[in-house]
């Protein structure tokens, strides 16, 4: 597109102010507003033209298999993010087919896997709360000796 700054677009107004004259300013810049979006209106249609013809003769395909060999980088992550949404997905396939189960039930292997997940959280929570409860009763204890240190140093001041 064109690169121009406020500083030229002034010295151009300034010009065109000069050469067509006040009065008919307002109709030139309508005219160059019109013609400046039929210009946009044929690069429009001229770009759609050409990604319908890139569509039909089939160089988008082409282009997407050049830039999966060129980026096998790419197309490698791909795969990797295909197997682990695979080793994720909660609920995978039967591997015997033939019985009548739950659909919602998990194979044995996860099923066991998912109890000593649970049994490992249950843990940690239970530690973390005979931990929440020993700080809380350290500070108990800390507030008390406190208080009392404050009660004996009023007695001492009212003595006084």
């Amino acid at each position: 597109m064109l690169d121009l700054g406020w500083s030229e677009l002034l010295v151009i107004g300034i010009v065109a102010l000069i050469v067509v004259g006040p009065k008919d300013l307002p109709v030139l810049f309508r005219n160059v507003g019109r013609f400046m979006g039929k210009a946009r209106g044929m690069a429009r249609e001229f770009t759609r033209a050409m990604n319908d013809a890139a569509d039909e003769s089939g160089v988008r395909d082409v282009a997407k298999t050049f830039k999966t060999a060129t980026n096998p980088m790419g197309s490698a992550m791909d795969g990797v993010k295909d197997a682990a949404r695979a080793m994720t997905d909660p609920t995978p396939e039967k591997k015997k087919e033939g019985l009548k189960e739950d659909p919602n039930a998990l194979d044995p292997e996860r099923e066991a896997a998912k109890k000593r997940i649970e049994a490992s959280a249950a843990r940690s929570a239970a530690d973390r709360q005979r931990r929440e409860a020993e700080a809380a009763q350290k500070r108990a204890e800390e507030s008390a000796a406190k208080a009392a240190e404050l009660e004996a140093s009023l007695k001492k001041d009212g003595e006084e």
